[in-house]
């Protein structure tokens, strides 16, 4: 009898064929040798069948066929993946296979592509396991083989797999039609379109929410102009500024004529002040001096989140680019698995940390510090730090080299080579010490009034050197000189020093910063922050909007449906016209939708079902509950005739070429069958994955 072993994609098949030594041409869908077989799917073969599947009336667009619900799912094959489905079949049918070693991707939606894959095959009779891995290597390869669990062992994460894909599909064909039958009509008459469609879904409606809140935060936010006072203190070419402040016991204290207690509302005022606190000599008493040193330990390793934030500010890339590049990089054995939330390592992996350490000795830009930490042995001892914690595991550890694969550096590009190295050295890092601080806090007396200095130098750079990138722009120069430093070493209580000047400085409170891809997927992916009741926030602690594997493609999916857009050189997300009007429509409609919390606790959920805590049929009664309240809800809806008075609220901060484009974009989209280009998108391409 022949193991079989079934990846998610043909490059991933490759690596598992050179492991197991199984050679000959890829062409016919498999490899096999006398004792095993290796075969791939294409991604996605199976997707979950349109409604009309059910019932061919349900094609038609109609008030009184939803909410649709079916009591049992169907499924249908990808017409452009049908070739290899009927290879997988046969493979996974032959009576000559004994054992199925499922090696999709370790997570939920690779348990999913292969359980649909599974199903449709109708295998049955076979022994069937699990393999589970964090990277490419030959050693954690065979490792995943030899360890690999009963297939059965996942059957809870199988439900929240299913069932995440059910409650997308739901909420997306009810809601979407739901919508679409009520206001469709509103919308395109209000922009002069021929069709319009109004698409919406569980995690992609909820991340609109995001982007409009702030951006009619910004908008409605009122600039307050502050006048402030700071005093250039010490020698000619050797000074540190020090604010004035009202503190309790001086003449300004809780004064109606301050912004804040460092600032005046007009300008006159600080005049006033300025006059009072030059006269007399220049100089200050220095009423207070405390110093001590600060510590900054190494950040936490990569997670996919961090990491996609990081290269959207680095090299201005999207989500989706960074999650292409590290999966590349994945799959040349480089680095781990690039799906994870996890930011630490696992103690397993923590005990044999020093491989991958000193494979680094072989990429220059980090070879020394490689060099270095296996020199001073620290790794020994990284179990019991913050970076080694099995709790904050769920599937995979954090994304760090491997040590290997690197033969593959000449074919990565250069941004691809710059995103391995900002990993290599943030993996490093955590093998070197805290950089060291002096902080230096100072109260001077002048005239009554007092003036506050704050600042701080580095005296140990520590794991800094390391986690400065080699692309980087050169350091500045440091802002004090030794010798400066050594002569505030020496200030102390009592001392006078010298007040070079005084200075009115104006400034005004800023607005909300607009959301670039990398702090979107952020906040997608910490929504626990929009939380205002306390027990709430820590019931659904670690609960995000969408998983690390998804995120990049709802930003994706809302580009493309022209809800938001993405500005390629900088990143910034803003919401269109249109989005703010769809936003509108479900703020007024399905709100719930709109709330990074309520999406945030469905996820939670969906971790509980996986976790074995909540069963399949409890969260299902919950799930159609809710779509079959609220799809009733849009249903006795009669506002159609008033929304677009809130439309035009929105309207003054377009320009015209704004609401040409909406209408554009929706034209286009909606100039395809308009029965489907609303449903939620489960005919996925070959080698995409949707939540």
């Amino acid at each position: 009898m022949k193991n079989l072993y079934i990846a998610e994609k043909p490059s991933v098949a490759r690596q598992f064929a050179d492991v197991l030594g199984v050679k000959g041409n890829a062409g016919n869908g498999y490899l096999e040798s006398d004792k095993a077989i290796v075969t791939w799917c294409v991604g996605h073969l199976i997707t979950m069948s349109y409604p009309d599947a059910y019932d061919p009336a349900l094609k038609k667009w109609d008030l009184a066929t939803i909410p649709f619900i079916p009591t049992e799912y169907k499924y249908e094959i990808l017409p452009n993946t049908k070739k290899q489905f009927n290879i997988v079949a046969g493979l996974l049918n032959r009576e000559d296979v004994g054992c199925i070693y499922v090696a999709t991707d370790s997570g939920r939606e690779g348990e999913y592509i292969y359980r649909l894959v599974d199903s449709m095959a109708q295998v049955s009779g076979k022994e069937k396991r699990r393999v589970w891995i964090d990277s490419q290597t030959e050693e954690e390869i065979l490792r995943g083989i030899r360890e690999a669990k009963p297939l059965s062992e996942y059957d809870s994460l199988s439900d929240a797999a299913y069932l995440r894909a059910q409650e997308d599909y739901l909420m997306g064909i009810n809601f979407s039609r739901a919508l679409s039958l009520k206001f469709s009509n509103v919308v395109q008459r209000y922009l002069g379109m021929d069709r319009c469609v109004i698409a919406v879904g569980r995690v992609m409606t909820c991340v609109l929410g995001i982007v409009v809140k702030r951006e009619r935060e910004i908008r409605e936010f009122v600039k307050t102009p502050f006048y402030r006072l700071v005093a250039s203190v010490g020698e000619e070419g050797q000074t540190f500024d020090a604010e004035w402040k009202a503190v309790k016991d001086t003449k300004y204290f809780e004064s109606p004529l301050l912004y804040k207690e460092n600032g005046f509302k007009e300008r006159a005022d600080a005049e006033k002040l300025l006059a009072e606190l030059n006269e007399g000599a220049p100089e200050a008493v220095a009423e207070s001096v405390e110093r001590k040193k600060e510590k900054k330990q190494p950040p936490m390793l990569y997670n996919l989140a961090e990491l996609q934030n990081d290269c959207s500010a680095l090299f201005k890339i999207s989500p989706s680019d960074t999650l292409k590049i590290v999966q590349e990089l994945y799959e040349k054995k480089l680095v781990t698995y690039p799906r994870t939330d996890a930011r630490v390592l696992s103690t397993a992996v923590a005990k044999e940390i020093g491989r991958n350490i000193s494979g680094l000795k072989n990429f220059q830009p980090v070879a020394a510090w490689a060099q270095g930490a296996m020199n001073s042995g620290t790794y020994k001892g990284i179990a019991k730090t913050k970076y080694v914690n099995d709790k904050q595991i769920t599937d995979h550890y954090a994304i760090i080299p491997t040590g290997q694969g690197f033969g593959a550096l000449k074919s990565l590009a250069p941004t691809a080579l710059k995103v391995y190295e900002i990993i290599c050295r943030r993996f490093l890092s955590i093998f070197y010490p805290a950089a060291e601080y002096q902080k230096v806090a100072m109260t001077l007396t002048k005239n009554g009034e007092k003036l506050f200095a704050n600042f701080k130098y580095l005296i140990s750079e520590g794991y800094l050197k390391v986690s400065a990138n080699s692309f980087s722009k050169k350091k500045d120069e440091p802002k004090y000189s030794q010798e400066f430093i050594e002569r505030l070493a020496n200030v102390k209580k009592g001392d006078k020093l010298s007040v070079q000047s005084i200075e009115i400085k104006e400034g005004e409170t800023s607005p909300p910063k607009r959301y670039n891809s990398g702090s979107l997927i952020l906040t997608m992916e910490n929504a626990g922050q929009f939380i205002e009741d306390e027990d709430l926030r820590e019931q659904i602690k670690g609960a995000g909007i969408g998983t690390s594997a998804t995120r990049d493609g709802i930003i994706t999916k809302l580009e493309t449906n022209k809800y938001i857009s993405l500005n390629k050189k900088t990143q910034i997300v803003t919401p269109t016209f249109l989005g703010e009007i769809i936003y509108d429509i479900v703020y007024y409609s399905i709100n719930g939708l709109l709330r990074a919390d309520l999406t945030a606790s469905w996820e939670k959920g969906l971790e509980g079902v996986a976790e074995g805590q909540i069963s399949k049929e409890e969260y299902t009664q919950k799930m159609t509950t809710y779509v079959t309240q609220y799809t009733n809800r849009v249903k006795q809806i009669q506002n159609q005739g008033g929304i677009t008075g809130v439309f035009n609220k929105t309207k003054a901060y377009y320009a015209k070429s704004g609401v040409n484009q909406a209408k554009k974009s929706t034209d286009a989209k909606g100039s395809a069958n308009v029965d489907k280009s609303a449903e939620p998108k489960q005919r996925q391409t070959a080698d995409k994955k949707d939540d």
